[in-house]
């Protein structure tokens, strides 16, 4: 199977400045990017190769384990950590245990979103089954259109990606659903030990422990959710376009609405964009948001990382991975359950943003 490309790092920087939209020049697919042979990594030394293939095997035995369960939340966790293992047997596969918690009770678009990357090859993703779907099943959902608006900007059709634009308009929230898969393998990495390999070998900053392991496993497999490029949404809803149409300036102001109080930090970060620009009245109160977002994001990273070393803060996350909720959600709770403010202070100021991550649709 092929991964869609992942929109945010736990460390990324937000904020409203012009490089929002390089920030959000993401793609839901892309052509592996060859490698030059001046940027090849050095062979892995005989413990870190140990290292690795004990957190695989790990990886393949949760799989398995998980495979067993009939409910939604563990066989979808159990699929998108089948996702990237090659050789995987038919009934363990992303595919068919993804079938599976889709057939589940209580299963709902979360699952559906997730099997937008069910696809044989990059040209195929997203999975078009799933985005019809998805359509109906969660039609007030604004992140769906961006996907079908992300869509029209690849085949240039500028009559549809207006129509998704005036659809995501008047849907009436955001969410790209990261909270469900997160959620899904949080709850699986917890079913079985870590392998005492895998706590071996280590580099400064590695997880030495159980809790680090089982962080690193589900934030690292997450971290591949399939996401909306909001690309085509900033090109469209620019100043120069919607400044001169109204129509589509109010449309432009509703979806940033969503955005800005929807499931992800770059869908917010992105739609304080749109607003300050499209309503300058807005400005100063959408430059302060975007601000302490990128304080918040900050300061989550700098979390997340001191979490795969310190159980203490570790395990209060991963908790809060397995409760469920939004990305979003779990970047606030998390700054507040460590005593960090989600407003920045009055003299601090973002680091220089930097890019989106590039990473193949291999997988």
């Amino acid at each position: 199977m092929h991964r869609l490309l992942p929109t945010i790092a736990l460390s990324m920087l937000l904020c409203a400045s012009g490089a929002l939209a390089s920030q959000a020049r993401h793609k839901t697919k892309a052509a592996p990017a060859k490698a030059s042979s001046a940027a090849q990594p050095a062979a892995p030394s005989p413990e870190e190769k140990a290292r690795v293939d004990a957190l695989l095997q790990y990886q393949r035995d949760l799989v398995t384990v998980n495979a067993l369960r009939g409910d939604a939340v563990h066989l979808l966790g159990a699929a998108l950590l089948a996702r990237p293992l090659p050789d995987q047997k038919p009934d363990f596969t992303f595919h068919r245990l993804a079938e599976r918690a889709a057939a589940s009770p209580a299963a709902g678009p979360g699952v559906t979103w997730l099997r937008l990357a069910d696809c044989d090859s990059p040209a195929d993703c997203p999975n078009a089954d799933m985005l019809k779907k998805l359509q109906t099943q969660a039609a007030d959902n604004a992140a769906v259109w961006m996907l079908m608006m992300d869509q029209a900007a690849q085949k240039n059709d500028a009559a549809g990606e207006r129509d998704a634009l005036a659809r995501a308009a008047a849907a009436q929230s955001y969410d790209d659903y990261f909270g469900i898969g997160l959620q899904g393998i949080a709850n699986v990495v917890g079913t079985l030990p870590p392998l005492p390999a895998t706590m071996q070998g280590t580099q400064p900053g590695e997880p030495t422990t159980a809790v680090g392991v089982e962080l690193l496993i589900a934030f690292g497999v997450a971290n591949q959710h399939p996401r909306p490029s909001l690309k085509p949404l900033l090109d469209l809803c620019g100043a120069d376009d919607a400044g001169k149409d109204d129509a589509l300036k109010s449309d432009c102001l509703k979806i940033a609405h969503a955005l800005e109080w929807g499931s992800s930090p770059i869908g917010r970060a992105v739609g304080l964009h749109i607003h300050g620009e499209l309503d300058p009245s807005a400005k100063a109160s959408t430059d302060k948001d975007a601000r302490d977002l990128a304080w918040q994001m900050q300061n989550y990273g700098m979390l997340g990382m001191k979490s795969l070393t310190d159980d203490a803060r570790g395990g209060p996350l991963l908790e809060a991975a397995r409760s469920g909720g939004t990305e979003l959600s779990l970047v606030l709770s998390t700054l507040r359950a460590n005593g960090i403010s989600t407003e920045a202070p009055a003299d601090w100021q973002p680091e220089s943003p930097q890019p989106a991550p590039t990473t193949s649709t291999g997988g």
